[in-house]
């Protein structure tokens, strides 16, 4: 993926002037600007230029869809590395296996040039950080999941807090500093505790029937039909089907985090006897 197609990309619901604006801007530079100036005023003479012609007009409609559903689908991705970015260093460190995690995800889904490219955003979203000191940066990343919650659908922002736990777990050891901020994160998306312990307890619910209870978002006190109706609420929210909007490689992830779902629910069914 070209820089350019980042940026173009970015006429989702990033905008200059906005959080996640400025740290686009830092990140990409004066291209950001240039690009969002150009091709807002290439969409208005196109549409004044085939006001009165209906083919033109079907394919102006076909195109604004399009460039929509890609700025969405560029908003998410970026989204993702500006709030990777705060998760990364939230014990003080960048561990490599966190940064191969992200860039393992992003060759597998968007190609080879967009591991570098976003290898290279994340860095300068460091020095960031560092430039403008930790709090002032948690109070930038706070604005931005104000933004994101605003502008995502809950299943997409449940989808990017999963990417996120993801990228915790990488190292193999989910540092309690990464957990808190992972919670504070959450609430900025206006999102759960409880969603936050779910996704971290993913892929550890196959053999511990405590972890499977933290997934399902249920206590082991529950009753049979309170457990039935909480997979079946859970099942249903993250459906992979809610952010196919996001594209086929982002509704494979939710597949997968589907699976481990219901993972966890036949360990606890199995325990309980209710096979």
């Amino acid at each position: 993926m070209a820089i350019i197609k980042w940026i173009a990309g970015f006429l989702g619901f990033i905008t200059t002037g906005s959080p996640l604006g400025a740290l686009a801007g830092y990140a990409l530079g004066a291209l950001f600007d240039n690009t969002i100036n150009t091709l807002s005023g290439g969409e208005k003479a196109f549409a004044y230029d085939n006001t009165t012609r209906q083919q033109n007009y079907h394919q102006q409609t076909y195109r604004q869809q399009n460039r929509r559903q890609q700025g969405e689908r560029n908003s998410f991705l970026f989204s993702l590395l500006a709030l990777a970015s705060y998760i990364i260093r939230a014990d003080g460190k960048v561990m490599h296996s966190e940064m191969e995690f992200v860039r393992r995800m992003l060759r597998s889904n968007f190609g080879n040039d967009a591991a570098i490219q976003g290898n290279d955003i994340l860095l300068r979203l460091f020095e960031k950080q560092k430039d403008m000191g930790y709090e002032g940066y948690r109070q930038l990343v706070w604005e931005c999941c104000a933004q994101i919650a605003n502008n995502m659908t809950y299943e997409q922002r449940l989808q990017l807090l999963a990417f996120l736990a993801e990228i915790a777990k990488a190292d193999g050891n989910t540092h309690a500093d990464e957990i808190t901020a992972l919670k504070w994160v959450a609430s900025g998306l206006r999102l759960s505790e409880a969603e936050v312990e779910s996704l971290l307890n993913l892929g550890r619910a196959t053999s511990s029937v405590d972890a499977a209870y933290k997934v399902l978002e249920v206590s082991p006190n529950a009753t049979d039909d309170e457990v039935r109706k909480a997979y079946r609420r859970l099942a249903l929210k993250h459906h992979p089907d809610r952010v196919a909007t996001l594209g086929e490689d982002v509704r494979k992830a939710a597949e997968k985090k589907l699976q481990e779902i219901n993972a966890a629910k036949d360990l606890v069914y199995k325990a309980r006897g209710m096979l």
